[in-house]
């Protein structure tokens, strides 16, 4: 018998049309809107009166977060590009449905100065940050790495590689003993993929920067982990493929379907609470049941 819980986790999940949109994506045009929110569960207060900052947080896996941090409890920061709507109305749920402030920065995490300008403005806002969520990422596909432009190679790196190290550089003085950082790698930091040859590289730096940075931070009390994602779906998918690629996505691993944003924030919730006070450097895997390395 199949799992029934496997089954309920997103109803409309076989209704997934054949779309594309252009980049960066926007969360309400696509059918069906992701599953942000897990109404099923319950509040415990495990944030509360912290700060977290999410870059991406408008759209996807970062709205997700940004969701459920809020109703754990915490006020919010959300660093996006120009999704404005798919912002302001993640914004709207987590002042009135959970009564905590949100700070909305819109900008691009690819350049350096927009990124000490934005943790400034969040140290201007709240004072302090308990907890920083890099999330933010792009990539384009490409048949083999003749097709990878220079120009494509370094906008994806500074998009998902330097920006971790210039907001986090940038948030530590505002950060103390007790806090968290939480980067978001990918399965394909493990396995690769042919299709992702620069994006799949970043991820694999990005687990790197994480092991290498927890190392660093771990004697002032400042703990540093990754979520590594597998196939969800998000705004990222419909502006990165099409046609039928969009709606089989996800129905090449174990569990036989794209994961919802909701299923992957506790994993972030987890790791950026005292639950885990004892975990450090490392990668949490909400794949649907790939088994991988690492």
């Amino acid at each position: 018998m199949k799992n029934k819980s496997m089954q309920k986790a997103n109803p409309k999940r076989n209704l997934r049309k054949a779309q594309h949109q252009s980049r960066p994506g926007i969360e309400h045009k696509m059918q069906p809107v992701p599953e942000t929110e897990n109404e099923a569960v319950k509040a415990t207060n495990k944030l509360l009166g912290k700060v977290a900052v999410i870059t991406g947080g408008d759209s996807g896996i970062g709205r997700a977060v940004a969701l459920l941090f809020a109703k754990e409890g915490a006020d919010i920061a959300i660093i996006y590009l120009n999704e404005h709507k798919d912002a302001n109305d993640t914004k709207i749920i987590v002042e009135k449905k959970y009564g905590r402030k949100c700070l909305l920065l819109s900008g691009d995490i690819s350049k350096e100065v927009f990124c000490r300008s934005a943790v400034q403005k969040v140290k201007k806002k709240f004072s302090s940050i308990d907890i920083f969520v890099n999330n933010a990422a792009i990539h384009y596909e490409s048949k083999g790495l003749g097709d990878i432009s220079t120009a494509h190679l370094i906008k994806t790196f500074a998009t998902n590689v330097y920006s971790m190290f210039w907001l986090t550089k940038a948030a530590l003085p505002f950060m103390k003993k007790g806090s968290s950082i939480i980067n978001t790698a990918s399965v394909t930091a493990y396995r690769g993929s042919g299709g992702l040859i620069d994006y799949a590289a970043t991820k694999g730096a990005i687990v790197s920067f994480t092991r290498s940075l927890s190392a660093n931070l771990v004697e002032k009390g400042i703990r540093v982990n990754a979520v590594a994602p597998g196939p969800i779906w998000t705004p990222l998918i419909v502006s990165s493929f099409k046609g039928s690629k969009v709606a089989s996505f996800g129905s090449d691993v174990p569990m036989k379907r794209a994961g919802e944003p909701s299923e992957v924030a506790p994993a972030y919730l987890f790791l950026a609470g005292e639950d885990a006070s004892y975990i450090t450097g490392q990668v949490i895997h909400p794949n649907g049941g790939e088994i991988i390395n690492g």
